[in-house]
Formats: C-alpha cells, sequence, structure tokens
C-alpha cells in the first residue's frame, strides 16, 4: 500500500516534537535507519542502532530528545520523548487504511439465530454463525467465519478477524482484538482415570475477556471447570499461547508467543511471559513479575521478581548455575586426572 504523509500532517498525527534540517521531500515510506531512502521515515527505537543515525539516508528520522547530532543536508531529524510510539502513532493512521471499518452490514450467508440480540452499526462478514441467546454489542466487526456461541456477549466495538471461535456463555468485554483462529471457551483439558480408562471431567464454566484485550492469531483460551477462566484489562497476548482452564490473567500482563499456562495459575498484573515460557498449574505469579524464554516454571513468585531457566529459577541463582554449567568440563577432567593419580579405574 502507497504510504504519503506531510510534515504537517505528521505533527498532527505525533503532536510535540522538536524539528532540526529541512526537506522538501514527502514521507512515502517507512525503513530501518540502514534500509531507508529518500522519502522514507525511519525512526532510532533502540540504543544500539545509534551509530547508523548519521549515515541513514532516511528523509525524516525520530530521534530521542536526548540524541546529539545534527541532520545532513535534505534530512530532517524529529526528536520526541517515545521514537518507537511516535512511529507507532504513525502506523495506526496507515492501519486506518489498510483496515478500514466497514459499513453495517450483514452478509447474506451468515447465519443468525432468531434470539441473538445484535447492537447497531454491526458487520458481519460471510458464512459468519451467531446462536441462540448471544449478544453483539454495537460496532463489532466480524470477519469471515466467525462462530459465536450460544449465550454468549461481544462486547461494542470488538473486532474479530477471520475464524474466530467464541463458545457458549463466554464473555468478551468492550474493544477486544481478537485474531485470525482464536478460540475462546474450548473444553479444559481434565481427565479422570478409572478402571484404566481416561473419563471425561465436564467443563462447565466459561471465559471472561475484559476491555481493551488483543489475543494473537491461533492462541485458545479454555473455558473452566467451574466458575470462570479470566483474562484481565489491557492484557496483550501474542501468537499460539495455550491458557488452560480456571486461569486468571490480570490486568495489562504481556504473554508472548508459544507460552502455555496451565490450570488454575493466578496471574497478577504487569507480568511479562516471554516466548515458549511453560507455567505449570495452581501456581500464583505475584504483580509485576517476569517469566524468561523458555523458562519451566514450577514455584510462587514474589512480586517484581525476574525468573529464567529450564527448570526455572530465580534469574541471580540460574545465572550462578549457568556459569557452574560451563565449568562442568574442566571439572570432569580434573577428577579423572586425580583418579589416574591415585589408581581408581
Amino acid at each position: 500500500m502507497k504510504v504519503e504523509f506531510t510534515l504537517a500532517e505528521l505533527r498532527q498525527i505525533i503532536g510535540t516534537l522538536e524539528e532540526a534540517g529541512t526537506t522538501q521531500a514527502r514521507i512515502t515510506g517507512i525503513a530501518s535507519l540502514r534500509e531507508a531512502g529518500s522519502g522514507d521515515l525511519s525512526f532510532l527505537g533502540n540504543k544500539k542502532y545509534t551509530p547508523d543515525v548519521p549515515h541513514t539516508q532516511a528523509s525524516y528520522v525520530l530521534l530521542p530528545k536526548a540524541y546529539v547530532g545534527q541532520p545532513k543536508p535534505n534530512q530532517v531529524y524529529l526528536r520526541v520523548d517515545n521514537p518507537s510510539y511516535a512511529l507507532a502513532q504513525v502506523c495506526a493512521e496507515i492501519e486506518k487504511q489498510l483496515r478500514p471499518v466497514k459499513p453495517p452490514h450483514i452478509h447474506a450467508s451468515a447465519v443468525i439465530a432468531e434470539s441473538a440480540q445484535l447492537g447497531d452499526n454491526v458487520y458481519i462478514g460471510p458464512h459468519c454463525v451467531v446462536e441462540a441467546g448471544a449478544v453483539i454489542g454495537s460496532g463489532v466487526q466480524m470477519e469471515a467465519g466467525v462462530h459465536v456461541g450460544p449465550q454468549a456477549q461481544i462486547g461494542a466495538d470488538c473486532q474479530l478477524r477471520a475464524h474466530v471461535s467464541i463458545q457458549a456463555h463466554c464473555v468478551v468485554g468492550e474493544r477486544v482484538l481478537l485474531h485470525a483462529g482464536v478460540v475462546v471457551g474450548a473444553d479444559g483439558f481434565g481427565y479422570e482415570t478409572i478402571d484404566g480408562h481416561h473419563e471425561k471431567v465436564p467443563q462447565v464454566g466459561n471465559v471472561v475477556i475484559e476491555k481493551d484485550v488483543e489475543i494473537g492469531a491461533n492462541t485458545t483460551i479454555d473455558r473452566a471447570r467451574f466458575k470462570s477462566t479470566v483474562i484481565g484489562e489491557g492484557t496483550k497476548i501474542d501468537n499460539l499461547v495455550q491458557i488452560g482452564h480456571n486461569v486468571v490473567i490480570g490486568k495489562h500482563c504481556l504473554i508472548v508467543s508459544q507460552a502455555g499456562i496451565s490450570g488454575s495459575t493466578v496471574i497478577e498484573d504487569y507480568v511479562v511471559i516471554a516466548g515458549q515460557a511453560g507455567i505449570t498449574g495452581h501456581l500464583k505469579l505475584g504483580k509485576g513479575t517476569v517469566v524468561g524464554a523458555q523458562c519451566g516454571l514450577h514455584y510462587n513468585t514474589e512480586p517484581g521478581s525476574y525468573h529464567r531457566g529450564t527448570p526455572g529459577n530465580p534469574a541471580l541463582l540460574a545465572n550462578k548455575i549457568d556459569v557452574l554449567k560451563r565449568r562442568l568440563p574442566d571439572l570432569f577432567k580434573r577428577v579423572a586426572q586425580l583418579e589416574a593419580k591415585v589408581g581408581v579405574e
């Protein structure tokens, strides 16, 4: 898609900024510092790329206010509080053009139960299904193939991308974005072994997703065995995450791709769980806990603590263990030498 902004339009989007330099070029693209050329907007969002700034060919560069340096001829430096966020504001404007809000419409192929309730200004795309007693709030956008189960509730201004599935009695708050293939409310994984057979434990609860949550493609959130699996306000979940039954996640958490959270774990506000981390069941993660990539966490955590490694350990202990592991080859060599001296076979 073609991108085109003037400097005046950029000021309106970003707000307060400090300008240095001049150029007549319009903004016609976005690129990294190294790849940018004439007409591109670039940014310094990570300090390690600071050496690239003097060499970039970008026409416009978003920089931290503390950056020292002057632009080349035909180049403009735009100093802001947070260059990465400023670029995100620009990209949000582009996204509005890429994904414009669809006008109210119900596609002829959609199947909607007579007892379902639809709010104002909804868009329901091809082959969507809305079952009996479901409630769809005003301004909801449902792309092709979305399924909303019996008695489910979807809050106002939600966006449900293609092939999202909201199972029976689940509740989705306002302004929630569910990317393609998300499944909310599939059965939790619960069985009892009786006389050598795995007998299914019915999962009769639901999932409650609070407002302003975003959930990435093909993530699954299991319904509770009883009561609710809960995703707190403002939490952001990446693609391919598995959340088990009766998990309770607090507000404004970040959960990265391929993480798995076992049943009945409680995650307090502002917790960060990195990619491929595995959290065992019935734990409590204190507010602001950080769980590192591929960590296998099997114990409760204190607020504000950092944990890493498999099996998981507090970060300082995990660092010491890593140092000792690197010394193992030398240790075995020394033991072998000592055994040879004393004649141990």
